[in-house]
């Protein structure tokens, strides 16, 4: 019987590097608390677990292992992440961009709308990302301007009716 092999090259989604100062220390807080607590401890466990003498038949070093090794996948993702971390700042200029604040008129209703890079949205706050449908048709337009999306077959409306 054969045994089944993992394929490792698969690449995942390209990451969205922008975000607000305050994810962007989120993230470098979690990063430090995986390499100085997490790591540390999982290092003591695998070594702990070697002591026990055979590494083919010790299921506990193993385990161990493997726990060590995700930490380690996890620290040099979000090591990579935040190198590429391209901060968002306030425009004032009028125009949407990526950090804006945007009230908007759609079906006869007021909505408004945050739009940060992806890593951030939560839909709950109004939160949506730069390159969602509606995040990428608001983007560059101003206020009296009005932007088209198509949704479901349908064309959907949206009047811009401020800039934060």
């Amino acid at each position: 019987m054969r045994i089944p092999t993992r394929r490792n090259d698969f690449k995942g989604h390209a990451q969205d590097p922008h975000m607000t100062q305050s994810k962007f220390n989120e993230l470098h807080d979690k990063l430090e608390r995986l390499k100085k607590v997490t790591r540390l401890r999982l290092m003591k466990e695998v070594a702990t677990h070697a002591e026990n003498g055979d590494f083919s038949e010790n299921a506990a070093y193993q385990i161990a292992k493997g726990k060590l090794r995700g930490v380690n996948d996890a620290i040099h993702y979000l090591e990579e992440h935040l190198k590429k971390a391209i901060i968002i700042s306030k425009n004032n200029s009028g125009r949407i961009d990526i950090g804006s604040t945007v009230t908007v008129e759609v079906n006869g209703k007021e909505k408004t709308f945050t739009i940060l890079g992806s890593s951030e949205v939560d839909l709950s706050q109004n939160i949506i990302s730069h390159s969602s449908p509606i995040g990428a048709a608001l983007l560059g337009k101003g206020a009296g301007e009005r932007a088209v999306i198509s949704a479901n077959g349908k064309q959907v409306i949206y009047t811009i009716l401020e800039v934060k």
